[in-house]
């Protein structure tokens, strides 16, 4: 549903972006980038059953360089998945490192970034709910919030 007012998101207390995608290097090795683009719908159908893990929501964007933004409630609950041996994705790291490792047809990366009140600021309009907006929840943007320098304050 597009909403065309101006909206901003605000999610309580701290929380983390997490941003982890593929490239895929050599798009006829398909043997090799085909496992790997399978894996991530494996570990979000988990996270997606399982709040406690601190999972919040995810955004994708596919092409040749897959990209997904996700949102974590704390940095602690996103490396505890990392390393959890019962989950999905330590077996995915396993068999991407044994099939491709460092061969060249398929490019993995993430970046993390932690956020806290006064440090983030965003603004929605003519969008249905997107990114932090569905995270967190939406409100309408008024008074000092019509700016980004307004909206980092009220945060």
């Amino acid at each position: 549903m597009i909403r065309s007012e101006r909206l901003t998101s605000r999610l309580q207390g701290e929380f983390v972006v997490f941003l982890i995608g593929m490239r895929i290097n050599k798009p006829l090795q398909v043997h090799k980038w085909l496992p790997v683009t399978r894996a991530m719908p494996r570990m979000l159908k988990e996270l997606q059953s399982k709040p406690e893990l601190g999972f919040l929501h995810a955004e994708m964007w596919f092409s040749r360089t897959i990209i997904f933004v996700q949102y974590w409630r704390s940095m602690a609950q996103l490396l505890a998945y990392a390393r959890n041996r019962d989950a999905e994705h330590l077996p995915a790291w396993r068999a991407f490192n044994q099939s491709v490792g460092t061969d060249g047809s398929v490019g993995i990366w993430h970046e993390t970034y932690a956020a806290s009140p006064g440090t983030y600021e965003n603004v929605y309009v003519n969008m249905p709910p997107f990114g932090l907006g569905r995270a967190g929840i939406l409100h309408p943007v008024s008074g000092a919030g019509n700016s980004a320098v307004g909206r980092l304050r009220a945060d």
